[in-house]
This record gives C-alpha cells, sequence and structure tokens, in this order.
C-alpha cells in the first residue's frame, strides 16, 4: 500500500462522521481528548433527530448525506460508524474523494465487500482504519505482552464467552438492525472485537467449524452461536456467543491455557483478570489489579488510545495499528463461521489463495 495523500503537519486533522448512532458519542469524546491535534468538521445522519442530537452535542455542522458532507467539508478523515453493510460503499466513496476512511467493526458484511474497500483505498492512495480499540484496554494490552514475550510458551487451548444480552426492543429500534445485508448477527456484530481476539493474540487460524441458531428473537440472523477452532499451530479453541443471557449482559471473557501459563480475562467485556499465573515471573505481573477496571459499557475505554494512533500516522508519526488488510484477518474468520454454520461443514482457512 502506497499512501499519496500528504501528511497534516501544520494543523489540526480535520475529521467527519457519518452515522450518528449509539458508538458515535465514544467517537466525539474521542475526538475531544485530542482536541490539539484533531476536531470535528462534519456529521451526517439520513435521520433528522439522530442529526440535530450530534450537532447540539458537538457544534460541528450537520449534512443529511455522505455527498452533502463531502462536498461541504474539507476533512481529512471520514469516520464510518453506520450501519456495517453501508460501510463498503461509503468507504469506496470516501476513497474516491480524496479522503482517509475510518470504519467501524466489522469493515464489512461480505467478503468481497472487504477486498473491495482496501483495493479502492489502495487506488486512491489514501489510509484505510478498522476500528479495533478493544485492543488498547489495558487488560488486552498486558495479555498481549505476555504472548509477545513468550511467556505462555505452547498454546494448548483458548475458550472465549460473549454472554450479553439484547431484548427484542433493541433490534426492532431500527429497521437494518437483525439483518444479513446490513447488520450480520452475534458473531457479526456484537461478537466481531472478540472473534479480532483469535488472530491478533493466538495467530492464524487454521479452520474453524460452527453451529448457529436464532433461538429467541426474530431477527433474520443468529442470537446464539458456538464455533471450535483450531490454529496453525495446533492449538485448540472454542467461541460461545448468545444475545439471550437474562437479564442483562453477564460475561465477555477469554481464556488461554499454555504451556507455561495460564490466564483467564473476564468480566462483562474483558475488563477484569481473574487468573494470571506462569512458570517465570516477569514486572508485569505487579500491574495486573491496576490493569483491571470496572465498566457498564461492552465498549471499553480504548476509543480515544485508538485515536492517538489515527493521528500520529496522519500526522507521519506512526504506522496504523489496524489498517484494512489488519481488518480483513477478522472478517475472514467471521465469513468462514458463518460458511461452516450454513453448509455443515469444516471451513479451512485462507478462503481463497
Amino acid at each position: 500500500m502506497f499512501i499519496t495523500k500528504p501528511f497534516v503537519t501544520d494543523r489540526r486533522i480535520r475529521f467527519a462522521l457519518v452515522g450518528c448512532g449509539r458508538i458515535s458519542e465514544n467517537h466525539f469524546g474521542a475526538i475531544e481528548k485530542h482536541t490539539t491535534r484533531a476536531e470535528l468538521v462534519g456529521v451526517s445522519d439520513t435521520d433528522p433527530a439522530a442529526l440535530a442530537r450530534a450537532q447540539e452535542r458537538t457544534g460541528a455542522r450537520g449534512f443529511r448525506s455522505l455527498d452533502a458532507l463531502l462536498a461541504g467539508t474539507d476533512a481529512d478523515i471520514v469516520i464510518l460508524a453506520t450501519p456495517s453493510g453501508l460501510h463498503a460503499e461509503q468507504a469506496i466513496q470516501v476513497a474516491a474523494a480524496g479522503r482517509h476512511v475510518m470504519t467501524e467493526k466489522p469493515m464489512a458484511t461480505r467478503w468481497r465487500d472487504g477486498k473491495r474497500m482496501v483495493h479502492a483505498c489502495d487506488q486512491a492512495g489514501v489510509h484505510l482504519f478498522v476500528v479495533k480499540q478493544n485492543r488498547r484496554n489495558a487488560t488486552l494490552q498486558l495479555l498481549k505482552r505476555a504472548f509477545e514475550k513468550g511467556r505462555f510458551g505452547r498454546i494448548f487451548m483458548v475458550t472465549i464467552n460473549v454472554f450479553w444480552s439484547r431484548p427484542q426492543l433493541y433490534y426492532d429500534s431500527a429497521p437494518w438492525r437483525g439483518t444479513w445485508e446490513f447488520d450480520g448477527g452475534a458473531f457479526m456484530n456484537q461478537a466481531s472485537h472478540y472473534v479480532d481476539l483469535l488472530d491478533w493474540l493466538i495467530g492464524p487460524v487454521e479452520s474453524v467449524q460452527a453451529y448457529t441458531a436464532t433461538l429467541e428473537r426474530n431477527i433474520q440472523v443468529e442470537d446464539t452461536g458456538v464455533v471450535s477452532i483450531r490454529w496453525r499451530t495446533g492449538a485448540l479453541g472454542s467461541m460461545n456467543v448468545t444475545m439471550l443471557t437474562y437479564p442483562k449482559n453477564l460475561e465477555g471473557s477469554i481464556t488461554i491455557i499454555g504451556e507455561k501459563g495460564t490466564v483467564r480475562v473476564g468480566g462483562v467485556a474483558v475488563n477484569r483478570i481473574d487468573h494470571w499465573e506462569f512458570a517465570d515471573s516477569d514486572p508485569d505481573d505487579e500491574t495486573i489489579e491496576q490493569a483491571s477496571y470496572e465498566t457498564s459499557s461492552v465498549y471499553g475505554f480504548g476509543h480515544p488510545l485508538y485515536y492517538d494512533n489515527v493521528i500520529k500516522s496522519l500526522r507521519g508519526d506512526a504506522v496504523p495499528d489496524t489498517d484494512g488488510r489488519e481488518g480483513l484477518h477478522s472478517l475472514e474468520i467471521l465469513i468462514a463461521i458463518y460458511q461452516s454454520a450454513r453448509d455443515g461443514r469444516r471451513v479451512a482457512l485462507p478462503l481463497e489463495y
């Protein structure tokens, strides 16, 4: 990938956001934490009420369409916080206008769309950032360092649980929710950051075998699913996901069992280190209690840290932590999970050569 758009070094980075729904507040708050280096110059939504709330919240100019926002602002980068099935066409449009792209998770709902996004941004010479803010949370940063230091030795088994609650009212709140085209199911939408951990922490996946079901909610997609995973290293694992937990979100956890270490990061959203034991000692062991944090939100507190890397990348002071190609890793696993569940077979990766 060759970026041809010049770095911004003499002023603040200009951000614009499309899609003023529930995740937009995290983006607004993150930009506000970087006011010396970033500013929000425009917001857009097709819903007049959502747009009005965003304008009042931010003071940014409002636009009823992406076309109008691109024509009416000088934004350097456009944030796509719209329904996932819209990301591909919008990213291609933004790239064609010569602007950098930041897309919320998942980057797309179809494998071919994710590849189209990467290609379009390559052709336009702009960055494609895929939001993976959970990677920046203190608990997962500590866990990532343990992997990088080789403290686990050989990994034997990994288990991820996402036991959350999304009532029918949540899906009924917008016509795109719970659809194949625009949203995706429990794996694709709610648990996509946890699917990201399969590759980011453990390594390349060799194959998956999945079952999905729509047990209770009136939606097109799954509200519950399980998947067995084999990594190229030979490690085995499983991921269990449901949006039917009574009466509220219960657990978002990962457990790793290795040759020389066992760790469980739990809480409602991998926000608490429940078990941390290794054969050798390390200075990181003294920071476990500080890394754990209380949260009422499954989003965590990683958006400001994610924005720091984006800003530095656009200024020429860093490279993107999660660009489009990195985003494709978890999208590929997601698509393999759905193929396996649909066809009743094991699906090997990569999906294509």
